[in-house]
């Protein structure tokens, strides 16, 4: 099902406007509304990136724990299990196949 699409006015300066309808003939966009899209999706996916990033510095820097021998038991129990049939369909959706 396609998301209910709502409308933004944004106000440019003639030679932003110019500029704008040229990269996106340049760029094959059929209107200046998918150029816009793209790039809010390119900047909500980088901030995403930056996020995951800040996390995986927050583990390097933090103090390591070794794990046990019944810690890998646990995780490797874990990941040989079949995914629930709630997980399974969420995944399907969210990337679409199912």
């Amino acid at each position: 099902m396609k998301p209910k699409q709502t409308s933004l006015n944004v106000s440019l300066t003639e030679p932003l406007r110019k500029r704008l309808d040229a990269k996106c003939q340049r760029l094959a966009y059929s209107s200046a509304s998918e150029y816009v899209r793209e790039l809010i999706r390119k900047d909500l996916q980088r901030e995403a990136i930056e996020q995951v990033d800040e996390l995986l510095l927050e583990g390097l820097r933090s103090p390591s724990v070794p794990l046990t021998d019944a810690d890998w038991q646990h995780w490797r129990r874990l990941a040989n299990q079949k995914p629930s049939h709630r997980h399974a369909t969420s995944k399907a959706v969210a990337t679409g196949r199912r």
